[in-house]
């Protein structure tokens, strides 16, 4: 298959107004609306380069007679879940968790899922090969503004859950100034939470912290966690389909642990097959397996993991949970698409049906030792090729990049889909091993351990 030129793993991305530009994200309208005719919906995050990027693709797409429907400010989740309800597709303009000065375009398929590989690579071509046909004047599209929409996702999220399941919970939200600022803490209020907010303005200037929420920029929020007593705390990146936490102590919760906690949780309730990138923690797979469910793998990126997850469904598998070790969880439930809103509220729920603390419940999970490096300048074929040679004799799966699987440790060696370098995760649930395993691999790829 060709390989994708403008797209990554979610979407394109670009600095604003040297990458990223009206001039793309029109042309990007233009041949979505000659691939998906019908009534398309656009939504953006808080960027200040968002109206201008929206207005472009939303050019294209009427010029091409699609009907149109602004969404305004929300979620990615949310724009998912209303193209899956009442679209042909639909356009979200973000850079998730990526600096202020990025921006890019998410493209929904009908069923809310991103567009997957095949169809993206003819959504190229025709970007960057093919001239688009304009409708005449008197067939052009109409636009429609529905900001309002936006409710019954937040409606949606909430129906999953018993009433008041979060009566006497105190927690505190950071939505980083991005999309969630209108619906995570609407959804936890009406759960019954007694609501705290910090960075809780939308604001594309990103001025309390990064769009990624990173340990180190929510320690404003851990502090607020302590000081009001909050059973936990809860923030998203830019368009909020991540959701990470903080203990009652103001700790950051590892991702995978999280991924692990909720699968626990689902998996007793739900049983069927849990669906993870080959990066994601094997605590994940041992959780799954101790609730009765099994595992399947698949390339890193959420698109892979909805797709796989529709797919299984589709030949009669049941299917019970999916996500990804960053705080992207999928519920077969309620959408097929990472949803920061609806694992905030599963958190919540978690709480109510526990009567724990949050750090008790993470200290119950299985103990793993992850390692995590970035390496630039080199060849990631290269690596691949000379890490490939060096561990042939053992067992290896080639599902992205090279994942090395031994009996208790496993390493993936994978090119990232988002920045120019190559990832290396290494695990095992003994320190000791982990790094004797990460630096076996570093020596033969002639790079020094920094661990």
């Amino acid at each position: 298959m060709t390989e994708k030129r403008l797209f990554g793993t979610n979407g394109v991305r670009g600095i604003a107004g040297a990458d990223m530009t009206p001039a793309l994200t029109l042309s990007i309208g233009l041949a979505l609306g000659s691939m998906r005719t019908g009534h398309i919906a656009v939504g953006r995050d808080t960027r200040t380069s968002g109206p201008a990027l929206a207005s472009a693709v939303k050019a294209g797409l009427l010029a091409t007679g699609c009907d149109v429907t602004d969404c305004g400010i929300l979620p990615t989740p949310a724009l998912q879940y209303l193209v899956k309800e009442h679209f042909d597709a639909g356009a979200m303009i973000t850079a998730s968790h990526n600096p202020p000065e990025y921006n890019g375009v998410k493209v929904i398929e009908p069923d809310g899922t991103e567009m997957g590989d095949e169809e993206t690579i003819r959504l190229e071509a025709k970007i960057l090969d093919e001239k688009v046909p304009l409708v005449t004047w008197n067939a052009t599209g109409r636009e429609y503004q529905a900001t309002h929409l936006v409710r019954e996702y937040t409606d949606a999220v909430v129906e999953q859950f018993p009433a008041g399941i979060g009566d006497g919970i105190t927690v505190v939200v950071d939505p980083g100034c991005g999309a969630a600022c209108a619906t995570t803490p609407e959804i936890l209020t009406r759960l019954g939470c007694r609501v705290v907010t910090i960075n809780s303005q939308m604001d594309g200037t990103f001025p309390g912290r990064l769009p990624e929420p990173s340990p180190e920029g929510l320690r404003p929020l851990g502090e607020l966690v302590r000081s009001t007593g909050a059973a936990l705390g809860i923030a998203h990146d830019g368009d909020a389909d991540r959701a990470v936490f903080l203990d009652e102590n103001g700790t950051f919760i590892e991702e995978n642990q999280e991924f692990g906690l909720i699968a626990g949780q689902v998996c007793r309730a739900r049983k069927g097959t849990v669906v993870m990138p080959v990066s994601t923690s094997r605590l994940v797979e041992t959780i799954a397996h101790q609730n009765g469910c099994d595992v399947r793998y698949t390339p890193v990126g959420s698109i892979y993991v909805a797709r796989a997850m529709r797919a299984l469904e589709a030949e009669g598998t049941p299917v019970a949970f999916g996500g990804e070790g960053n705080g992207g969880l999928i519920y077969p439930d309620h959408q097929y698409c990472r949803d920061g809103g609806m694992t905030a509220a599963m958190m919540i729920a978690i709480l109510a049906r526990e009567h724990g603390t949050v750090s008790d419940l993470v200290a119950a999970l299985p103990m793993f030792h992850l390692i995590k490096e970035k390496i630039r300048g080199t060849d990631p074929s290269a690596m691949i090729t000379t890490l490939s040679a060096a561990f042939a004799g053992e067992s290896i799966d080639r599902t992205d990049g090279i994942r090395i699987n031994r009996e208790e440790s496993w390493a993936l060696i994978r090119p990232s889909g988002t920045e120019p370098l190559v990832r290396v995760i290494v695990e095992s649930p003994d320190k000791k091993t982990a790094h004797a395993f990460f630096d076996e691999i570093m020596k033969n790829i002639g790079q020094s351990s920094k661990k």
